[in-house]
């Protein structure tokens, strides 16, 4: 299966919300294998519709416990919502397919449970105090036009600002 093309910083569809999926079907499946494809391709651990250029509510994920368990199983949710989220919070450097080399630290709930849909329409839930958790929570915000650096302060933002820039000026040009 191909690859599919990934949106950068800049492209207006990152910062649209995404449309809620109705239609399950073999399109629907092929995309999300696509998007698997896509994530693995590209060395990333989670990757949200937008990315590459869809406007609906699918993403895909690595379940990793931590940070280094790449080669473990990936999910595809469709419809996904976080429906908890605990008190207790965790630092942790995040980075994006759509924003190469920008990296930055974000505190976020240490442990999520997500309702969502699978391909065939089922709906299920996962829970997760893990770095899989992490990953639901940073593609979920894609889907709601929010990036990870929407939660830096105005001092991070102003040290990534030129490259976020060089990103979205070469964007343009493709």
């Amino acid at each position: 299966m191909k690859s599919l093309d990934l949106r950068f910083y800049g492209d207006s569809i990152l910062r649209q919300a995404a449309e809620p999926v109705v239609k399950f079907d073999d399109e629907l499946r092929e995309f999300g294998e696509a998007m698997v494809v896509t994530m693995r391709h590209e060395r990333g651990v989670g990757l949200a519709a937008p990315q590459v250029g869809r406007s609906i509510q699918v993403i895909s994920a690595l379940r990793m416990e931590d940070g280094e368990d790449v080669n473990v199983a990936a999910d595809v949710l469709v419809n996904p919502k976080v429906i908890f989220a605990s008190k207790e919070t965790w630092s942790y450097e995040e980075g994006c397919l759509c924003m190469p080399g920008v990296s930055a630290a974000v505190i976020r709930p240490r442990e999520v449970e997500v309702e969502y849909q699978d391909v065939t329409g089922e709906v299920r839930r996962v829970r997760s105090d893990k770095f899989f958790g992490r990953i639901l929570q940073h593609e979920i915000d894609h889907l709601k036009g929010v990036l990870f650096i929407d939660y830096l302060s105005s001092a991070q933002k102003s040290l990534i600002k030129p490259k976020l820039r060089q990103i979205s000026d070469t964007q343009h040009l493709l």
